[in-house]
């Protein structure tokens, strides 16, 4: 898996990402004050997701790709601190993975 955070992202980024994520919602999530990308296979978006929003209170929506049945990119907005943690949490568990 890949990870990136963007602090204090641009209204701009915000836009793309709204309009490629896949869920039906108008509405953004209540806080972007960050937001975290993670990107790899099906199995582990669905693992990923499910750890973010155990680990802190944040938002996580799967972001389309070209091909509308492949989720392959999680967005994870919230506050930046609840990002980060979140991210932490992912990559924590999916190290334990590699040797389970």
């Amino acid at each position: 898996m890949e990870f990136k955070i963007i602090k204090s992202p641009s209204p701009g980024t915000i836009d793309i990402l709204m309009r490629r994520k896949g869920s039906l919602k108008g509405e953004n999530p209540p806080c972007i004050d960050a937001i975290g990308l993670v990107q790899g296979r099906m199995i582990e978006m669905v693992v990923a997701a499910d750890i973010a929003e155990k680990a802190v209170g944040v938002t996580v929506e799967d972001i389309r790709g070209s091909c509308p049945q492949n989720m392959i990119l999680l967005a994870i907005f919230g506050d930046t601190a609840s990002v980060e943690s979140a991210l932490a949490q992912i990559k924590q568990e999916a190290e334990g993975d590699k040797y389970s």
